[in-house]
């Protein structure tokens, strides 16, 4: 491509003091290099003349194309350029649900304020599906959360730890425990339960089940207004990560879980290992992790 520039140039200019002059050449380098473009295409481009050259045939058909590749290397550059400079490209994001709760739409916005021109999708799904949408191909980054002994698969992934993520005990405001500092699974356990599933292990109490504790569960629906308004109405207790506490309305009492009774989640974020890592991707990180910054841990409110 070098090479088709200073055929272009030398041929624009008539001269090859001219084009050395351009280009930041001698002329000696610029004829060397004519000839070294003219012996690889086997055909002589320029008719050296006493005061300067004029193309051949041959150099008449090539200029055209010259023009065109050259065009096009340029158009290529740019369009690798934006996708460095972040002023085009694409961020296709994958977050659990009560990550989407401000934790990542506070990095988002960030984000979009920074570079408007990138095209922006999320993704909500379970942990475990977002790490098989990521394998895949389909996400470039994920939000994960798993308790403490979870194995990721590290020929896989890249995991870089986000935040903790404790879980607080929502409960009705007239609960006898709704004025404590913490509260024991153990004395919860005549209460009627509302989770998203029976099956507790499918629900943020699973790893209380693991470590003995089978809560009784009453009411089963699955969205976050759902369950806090069931609380809100006297009829049990659920629990909620911190991640969703700031969401939480003002009319239930938060109060912490002991934290024998249940280990902290820990958030990551997760790329595929041994891909090179979009410079999307890499801003988006540098939001999160001061989206997480704010977000911290609630206080709970009772």
């Amino acid at each position: 491509m070098a090479w088709l520039e200073v055929f272009r140039t030398a041929a624009r200019l008539g001269s090859f003091t001219a084009a050395g002059d351009t280009l930041g050449y001698t002329q000696s380098a610029i004829s060397r290099q004519i000839s070294t473009l003219e012996a690889e295409l086997g055909a002589t481009l320029f008719d050296r003349l006493p005061r300067g050259v004029r193309l051949t045939e041959h150099g008449r058909a090539l200029l055209p194309h010259a023009d065109a590749l050259l065009d096009r290397l340029d158009s290529t550059q740019r369009d690798l350029a934006a996708l460095t400079e972040l002023t085009e490209g694409r961020l296709r994001v994958g977050a659990f649900a009560t990550a989407n709760a401000a934790l990542v739409p506070g990095a988002l916005a960030a984000f979009r304020a920074a570079h408007p021109r990138i095209s922006v999708s999320l993704t909500e799904e379970l942990s475990a599906a977002l790490l098989d949408h990521l394998h895949s191909g389909d996400l470039d980054l994920a939000v994960v959360a798993a308790y403490p002994g979870h194995v990721f698969d590290r020929d896989l992934f890249d995991l870089r730890h986000l935040v903790d993520d404790p879980v607080f005990v929502a409960l009705p405001p007239d609960h006898r425990f709704a004025g404590r500092s913490d509260v024991r699974l153990a004395e919860l356990a005549d209460e009627n339960w509302i989770a998203s599933s029976r099956r507790v292990e499918d629900t943020l109490l699973s790893a209380s089940a693991a470590g003995g504790f089978l809560p009784r569960v009453e009411y089963v629906v699955g969205g976050w207004t759902s369950k806090l308004g069931l609380v809100s109405a006297g009829l049990g207790p659920t629990l909620i990560p911190s991640l969703a506490a700031p969401s939480a309305r003002r009319d239930i009492a938060l109060v912490a879980l002991h934290p024998d009774d249940t280990p902290v989640r820990h958030v990551h974020t997760v790329t595929r290992r041994g891909r090179a890592v979009p410079p999307a991707v890499t801003a988006f990180l540098g939001h999160l992790a001061t989206s997480a910054t704010r977000v911290g841990y609630p206080l709970p409110h009772n």
